[in-house]
């Protein structure tokens, strides 16, 4: 051990799904749960938690300010619409990652009517940022499949 790094009480955390904190920011629709924050565990670049939407339900539209947001899918079946009317529309399943881009005005959907969609949030800032806006979907969303040069459909 070096001799100005008290590693036992500064290395590593393991956090137990039986104590994670739900006083955080929320937003109409779903219930976020903080994992890794600078308050409990002395994160300074990120913020981890849960996020679980019960069935047949969808968000507020909302934004986080500057931070990105990277959310992994568990169980369940994301629908997530984006765009000044949420005029995008995506799914992700168990397996899969969505990246939200700072200031991204966007929605999450359960687009199951009997399963919760449970998963896993990381963002890029500690601030708990969540600006929710008044929008009205255009409908019907135009369906946009996540492809980048590596990863052909």
């Amino acid at each position: 051990m070096s001799g100005t790094n008290d590693w036992r009480e500064q290395g590593v955390r393991v956090v137990r799904g039986t104590e994670l904190d739900p006083n955080t920011a929320q937003t109409p629709g779903m219930s976020r749960a903080s994992a890794i924050t600078y308050a409990r565990h002395g994160a300074q670049k990120l913020w981890a938690g849960t996020v679980t939407i019960h069935a047949n339900a969808k968000t507020g539209a909302h934004h986080h300010g500057e931070v990105e947001s990277v959310i992994y899918v568990v169980k369940g079946k994301a629908r997530m619409r984006w765009g000044e009317r949420l005029e995008f529309v995506a799914e992700a399943g168990p397996g899969d990652f969505i990246y939200v881009p700072p200031y991204v005005p966007h929605q999450e959907i359960n687009a199951s009517s009997s399963e919760p969609l449970e998963c896993v949030l990381c963002r890029s800032g500690q601030e708990p940022v969540v600006v929710n806006l008044d929008i009205t979907p255009v409908e019907p969303p135009e369906e946009v499949r996540w492809i980048d040069p590596i990863h052909r459909s």
